[in-house]
């Protein structure tokens, strides 16, 4: 799959990245965007569906052939019923971890071995495709700033930069940005649901979530700063 179609949780990681840097930014709650995307998937995808705001798999033997979507929808099948504001953070590091995974197995990391205190084995990732990631932010960057009219734009697409906005993710939405585009960001957000009513809710509830988080881990920084 080196070459292939990335999912969306893959594409917010990889987009998370500071390509001139080389390093990670907002990684305190990358976690629950890459989540926020990979419930947002699943549920475009009719995989995940809305049951009174409960997130409710559909069938026994349903799956995308992805493993990490595929695992998270394995997750939520063997758990109680749960919210989706709930399964946006709840052991979020997981569907971090194996995004990472997966990532380093197609090519687009590299992992690096190393020991912490000079005794624990740890493994740090660098960014193997930083041509990848550029194309992917320049694609991210011509939805947010048009003139391409929201209804044409994908649901995998609208809700690509309406999560990255709502992670004020600055690789992509930088703030002057979210302000600036902040009519063009909602459209997004509804474009990313526009399959069903009951899915524009689903995407509502996680974005919404997701803010959360972020203005959570801004405070959190606040306070100990």
């Amino acid at each position: 799959m080196p070459d292939g179609p990335l999912s969306l949780p893959a594409r917010l990681y990889l987009l998370a990245w500071d390509t001139a840097r080389c390093r990670i930014t907002g990684a305190a709650h990358l976690h629950h965007l890459v989540r926020a995307g990979a419930l947002t998937e699943l549920a475009q995808r009719g995989l995940l569906v809305d049951d009174d705001g409960i997130a409710t798999p559909v069938g026994l033997d349903a799956a995308t052939g992805d493993p990490v979507l595929d695992g998270l929808l394995e997750l939520i099948h063997e758990s109680r019923p749960r919210r989706w504001k709930t399964w946006v953070t709840l052991r979020a590091r997981y569907t971090l971890d194996a995004v990472r995974e997966q990532l380093t197995a197609t090519g687009h990391l590299r992992a690096r071995r190393k020991r912490v205190l000079g005794v624990f084995p740890s493994v740090d990732h660098d960014l193997a495709r930083v041509a990848v990631v550029d194309a992917l932010r320049e694609d991210a960057r011509r939805i947010l700033l048009g003139p391409l009219p929201v209804a044409e734009v994908s649901d995998r697409d609208a809700a690509l930069v309406a999560l990255a906005a709502a992670a004020e993710l600055r690789t992509v939405v930088p703030a002057r940005d979210r302000r600036r585009y902040r009519d063009r960001i909602e459209d997004l957000t509804e474009r990313s649901g526009a399959a069903a009513p009951a899915l524009r809710r689903v995407v509502r509830e996680v974005r919404t979530a997701m803010i959360a988080s972020a203005a959570a881990t801004a405070s959190s920084a606040a306070a100990t700063g």
